[in-house]
């Protein structure tokens, strides 16, 4: 019997714990919709074609979950992420660029309330919720939070500018650090992703904000972006708790459109989809 024991060890030793890859992305859709009701006079509703194309690269880019931003409604957003792979999950925000969720359907999740806090009020209307959800992984719990956070202030010295734009950028950071201490003191490991409207190199005073909550690694740190024909990046990936040690910065990837020239910048998106790959424990 304890030769057997001894075997069965031996065998365990031999075969350490793997890890499985979890694949998350962020990918600004601006302006998903098929709808023109409401739009800004320079904003056309996205062609049938342009979704299918857009579908093609949702396909190429073959993220386990992404993040998206800019979405009128889960229909449409279920014809760039086909229902029979992803399950949809989108904030229940009554505006046109809504933020949401694309979660492959092998991966089971739990929809959390969305993050209204910071969906302030600008010109008659409001900003976007943060959609919240935790993913179930091999070894527990991911939690997953996607912003579209206020455009106009992503250089601007955050603690002193006197433009509107940053005034509500700062009014943003408090439910933002909210939400990562209280992850913190659960001990959960978490990830915030999306359209952050922010460059966050050479100590950002927003980045410096947020890991007054607690340590935070960004994926996107000291790297540039090709889209487009290139800047720096204002679309980010932060990990937090346990987190921190599975990304894998390395893998890193943008996916850039073979699609060139401003029109199709307006057709498709002024964003591409940034991922990078989690090595999850089992």
């Amino acid at each position: 019997m304890k030769r057997a024991l001894l075997f069965l060890l031996g065998l365990l030793l031999a075969h350490p714990t793997q890890a499985a890859d979890l694949k998350i992305a962020t990918w600004n859709l601006e302006w998903l919709t098929d709808n023109a009701a409401g739009l800004p006079r320079d904003v056309r509703p996205k062609a049938a074609e342009d979704v299918a194309r857009l579908r093609g690269y949702a396909e190429q880019l073959n993220a386990d979950v992404v993040a998206f931003q800019e979405v009128d409604g889960p229909a449409i957003a279920a014809q760039v992420f086909p229902p029979a792979r992803y399950t949809i999950h989108i904030t229940r925000d009554r505006v046109t660029q809504r933020v949401g969720f694309a979660v492959r359907r092998d991966h089971g999740f739990t929809a959390n309330p969305d993050l209204v806090a910071l969906s302030l009020p600008e010109d008659g209307a409001r900003l976007r919720s943060g959609a919240d959800i935790t993913l179930r992984i091999p070894t527990g719990l991911l939690r997953l939070l996607n912003v579209h956070l206020k455009t106009g202030c992503n250089r601007d010295p955050l603690a002193s500018a006197h433009r509107p734009q940053c005034a509500t950028l700062r009014a943003q950071v408090a439910p933002l650090q909210g939400w990562i201490a209280e992850r913190q003191r659960e001990g959960a490991p978490f990830v915030i992703l999306g359209d952050f409207n922010r460059q966050m190199d050479r100590n950002d005073q927003l980045l410096a904000a947020l890991q007054q909550a607690a340590p935070l690694v960004r994926a996107t740190e000291q790297k540039s972006n090709p889209c487009w024909g290139g800047a720096p990046f204002i679309d980010h990936i932060l990990a937090g708790g346990a987190a921190r040690g599975w990304l894998r910065t390395e893998t890193l990837r943008v996916l850039t459109y073979r699609e060139q020239g401003p029109e199709w910048r307006e057709r498709l998106s002024d964003h591409c989809p940034v991922s990078v790959t989690f090595q999850l424990p089992e």
